[in-house]
């Protein structure tokens, strides 16, 4: 008896996981079609974050069948300004421009500008530990998210053919 109700709930449950879907069965979107294939390069401001998150996004240069230059630029607004003209509120614009080339075509196979915005309110008007370690986090947030937004735009677009 105690054998039948054992091989009756088995049963039961490989009946009942038969049409179990799988999340990741199809992984077309989850693919980084310039991953260790790419030279990354850098010019306009510094953001140091930018460069680890380069190596996790892009890999290392096995391949070096593209090259991808990232321009970045920053713009900043001065949204509030206190009586004493010290800053209470800053508004950061940084627009990432890459420019995805192929070597062995020597051409252009996409570009992109995609800009990233935050807001951010020093502490004081001098010196402060914290609001130095929030505004370095900002650029550190935005540098991945606009790497994310990058990947995911190029999953997308056809990079074999020249511009």
């Amino acid at each position: 008896m105690f054998r039948l109700t054992i091989f009756i709930s088995v049963f039961l449950f490989l009946i009942s996981c038969q049409s179990i879907n799988f999340t990741y069965k199809e992984n077309t979107n989850l693919i980084n079609p310039i991953y260790n294939k790419t030279l990354v390069r850098f010019s306009g401001i510094e953001i140091p974050a930018i460069y680890g998150y380069s190596t996790r996004y892009f890999g290392n240069n096995i391949d070096g069948s593209y090259e991808l230059i990232i321009n970045i630029e920053e713009k900043k607004v001065k949204r509030a300004v206190q009586t004493n003209q010290a800053i209470s509120k800053l508004d950061y614009e940084i627009r990432f421009n890459y420019a995805l080339s192929d070597v062995v075509k020597k051409c252009v196979v996409y570009t992109e500008t995609i800009t990233s915005r935050f807001s951010y309110e020093p502490k004081s008007s001098g010196y402060n530990f914290g609001s130095d370690q929030s505004l370095k986090k900002l650029y550190e947030l935005s540098s991945k998210n606009n790497l994310q937004q990058f990947i995911s735009n190029i999953q997308n677009n056809d990079i074999t053919n020249c511009k």
